[in-house]
């Protein structure tokens, strides 16, 4: 088992972490913009089936620590699979791509909110008068962030068509809320198990849900005769992508999640997928080229602050 580090050095560390793994799964809400001729199947089927291929070759060099992972691991490392990737981005990139970025955007934008308060009724609850300030303030970064963003809704867009991918992006809401609280318990009922190794773990059980699903969406799509499967009008830019996604989002994500899940409070851990939010508002700003407005950087001023405030209140603690 690793030393202890000294509480002030996990914060850091996990914060530090925390914001990686932000910047890198900002990336999943401008794929799905930059391949619009691509079904939400293939968008999920496709990135997670990179990851589990990148998690195959990355598991020959970690094979002794796979190897004493037990079954239970592997029960619960399906699970996470299954919820918090292949369901997860399946629901986010339908979404997207029925309602545009913005309101899913927005509705995923309160998964900071969401986690810290359903994770703060467990053991390591903090006073809510504690935690309050900061979730205030993050609420009304993410409500000043969004209205930016909902005023750029077009009306190309069917109202049926908003409505389903807001059901669609809070479905996406549920599943990764259920994903970070289920993962953090777990790796703190096992403090020996590695990032890295846990990372790959979830990787390996991805690839046969990817690949089963894969293999059905090609059924779906050869008799619907709508796409052009596998690889679609875009072969490169597809591969490209759903490797970079897998390699970046999924692997490296994963890992730095990890590492900052077993460091950090699960409540305080909640509010900085806040870092997720700025990172996608902020590729889509450059995807756009176009820069915020003032009202989107008051908000993301306030989402900083809501932040900082949440890493007070944890180290006050």
């Amino acid at each position: 088992m690793r030393p202890q580090l000294p509480a002030g050095r996990a914060l850091v560390e996990g914060v530090a972490c925390a914001l990686g793994a932000g910047l890198l799964w900002g990336l999943v809400f401008v794929v799905p913009l930059m391949l619009p001729d691509y079904p939400p199947a293939m968008l999920s089927f496709g990135r997670y089936l990179g990851f589990g291929v990148i998690a195959l070759l990355l598991a020959w060099g970690d094979l002794p620590r796979l190897q004493q992972l037990r079954w239970p691991d592997w029960q619960r490392a399906f699970e996470l699979a299954l919820v918090g990737n292949i369901l997860y981005y399946l629901f986010l990139s339908a979404a997207i791509q029925l309602a545009d970025a913005p309101l899913p955007t927005m509705l995923i934008g309160t998964l900071p909110i969401v986690i810290a308060i359903v994770s703060n009724f467990g053991s390591e609850a903090l006073p809510w008068r504690r935690l309050l300030p900061s979730l205030v303030v993050i609420t009304i970064g993410i409500a000043l962030v969004n209205s930016h963003e909902m005023a750029l809704l077009g009306e190309q867009r069917e109202a049926h068509d908003h409505f389903l991918g807001a059901l669609l992006a809070l479905a996406a809401v549920a599943a990764w809320t259920w994903y970070p609280v289920r993962n953090s318990r777990w790796l703190r009922q096992r403090p020996a198990l590695a990032s890295g190794t846990w990372a790959v773990a979830q990787g390996l059980a991805t690839l046969p849900l990817a690949a089963v699903g894969m293999a059905v969406a090609g059924l779906f799509f050869r008799q619907a005769d709508s796409f052009d499967y596998p690889l679609g009008p875009y072969p490169l830019r597809y591969v490209g992508l759903m490797l970079t996604l897998g390699l970046c989002a999924s692997w490296l994500g994963t890992l730095l999640w990890n590492r900052a899940s077993k460091l950090l409070p699960t409540a305080l851990a909640g509010q900085l997928i806040v870092f997720e939010t700025l990172a996608a508002f902020a590729y889509a700003f450059i995807w756009r080229g176009a820069l915020p407005g003032s009202t989107a950087l008051l908000g993301i001023a306030l989402l900083v602050g809501g932040v900082i405030l949440g890493v007070r209140a944890f180290r006050a603690g």
